[in-house]
């Protein structure tokens, strides 16, 4: 018997935008989107029980119809293969066109529900395939607009540091994602933890372990598993021996180790943190080969290698808590000069790699901009092992994904 002391609200307004959601009904949604003054963002109400959202409702909804379907034979019959086809086609095209409608209506494409799913992972575990890419695409643009509106938000000559932080503010309420720690994206309901910045881990003291390389908040900046990954990039990167290299960001070595295999004749390496540098120096390798250590940021550091008239045959950049549009101006203003005309690089392909559909997101998004800067991509995929074991006493997991996308990167011919 249910305890009559707890009050149980149920806003019908919401509860009608998600049931015509799921029914597929685009013209009273339409409605009763464009007509609930009561309702601040009717497009993105949520059910109190489930988190769904109407892009939620309307996902869920094709496999409910297609449970329906299935059970509506006669016992012992089969239905007829067409028909049902048909009936399946008829349901996708309705669910497609209410994902579609809700997109343009400005549903969130990532926002989540109890179960920490969103819309698209939602679609990818039901196996709905095209409403899945219809979410990654969703994703894309908003990820695009996120980037373009970046531009536009620079200070002016009359703006003050106050103008500057309200700027912040707004642009963080923007409902999308960002690219944080290990170059992850994190989507908008990220809980108060203490958000990873650039900064912040510079100040932080690091541990070293046999397998790992943490900060201060056990965030994992580096990790053995990595191991295959970085020795194929490099093996990639310097086919030959004889070669130049440049690598931002040491970390555990892992990368400068397999560098140091393809005997290159000059091997440059980037590490801002003055404990990896501590590091580096205990573990010699000032000393080994054509190694130049470059104490500091890559962001004070490229510049000046760029007035020596440096050159690099391979390029790889892997660092720890920068953003996207950090990455974006790295391989758009500084690789371009630095890197010789016959030359590849590379970087650790681990944005949004705590989520499916974040990660599918974000190789368009690269793809995108990579040829708007210039340059070429291949992948290849490497299986990733199952990691249980590995994120014991690390804080947050910044890889869940089955495959990983090894990048090789060069000027289009």
């Amino acid at each position: 018997m249910a305890d009559a002391s707890v009050e149980i609200h149920v806003d019908i307004g919401v509860q009608e935008i998600l049931l015509a959601a799921s029914q597929h009904d685009v013209p009273r949604l339409r409605q009763l989107i464009r007509s609930s003054n009561d309702l601040e963002n009717p497009v993105n109400v949520k059910d109190p029980e489930t988190g769904y959202t109407p892009l939620h409702a309307a996902i869920a909804a094709c496999e409910q119809d297609f449970s329906d379907l299935k059970d509506s034979a006669p016992n012992g019959m089969h239905s007829d293969a067409g028909a049902v086809n048909e009936v399946q086609e008829r349901i996708l095209h309705t669910g497609r066109d209410t994902v579609k409608f809700l997109l343009q209506e400005g549903a969130i494409w990532n926002d989540l529900d109890e179960n920490n799913e969103s819309p698209g992972c939602l679609a990818r575990r039901l196996g709905l395939t095209e409403l899945y890419e219809l979410m990654v695409d969703a994703g894309v643009r908003a990820e695009l607009l996120l980037s373009h509106l970046e531009g536009y938000q620079q200070l002016s000559d009359h703006d003050t540091e106050e103008d500057y932080e309200t700027q912040a503010q707004e642009k963080a309420e923007v409902p999308t994602s960002s690219v944080t720690a290990e170059g992850s994206i994190e989507s908008s309901d990220i809980s108060a933890t203490e958000p990873v910045t650039s900064s912040r881990y510079l100040q932080s003291n690091l541990t070293f372990q046999f397998d790992r390389l943490l900060d201060e908040d056990q965030n994992g900046v580096m990790m053995a598993w990595e191991s295959e990954i970085m020795t194929r990039t490099a093996r990639k990167l310097l086919p030959s021996p004889g070669l130049r290299v440049l690598n931002i960001g040491h970390g555990m070595g892992i990368v400068d180790h397999s560098f140091q295999e393809q005997s290159p004749s000059s091997h440059h390496i980037v590490e801002a943190h003055p404990d990896v540098v501590a590091e580096m120096r205990r573990m010699g390798w000032h000393e080994k080969p054509g190694v130049v250590i470059h104490e500091g940021k890559w962001q004070e550091i490229l510049p000046r290698l760029i007035e020596e008239n440096e050159t690099f045959d391979a390029i790889y950049y892997d660092t720890f808590a920068e953003s996207y549009s950090d990455f974006r101006f790295f391989f758009s203003e500084q690789v371009i000069v630095l890197l010789d005309q016959t030359g590849k690089w590379g970087f650790f392909n681990g944005m949004g790699a705590d989520r499916q559909i974040s990660y599918d997101v974000y190789q368009k998004v690269v793809e995108i901009d990579l040829f708007e800067a210039g340059y070429d991509v291949e992948w290849e995929d490497i299986k990733v092992p199952q990691l249980e074991e590995e994120w014991a006493g690390v804080r947050r997991r910044y890889w869940v994904i089955d495959n990983y996308r090894l990048p090789i990167c060069k000027y289009i011919e």
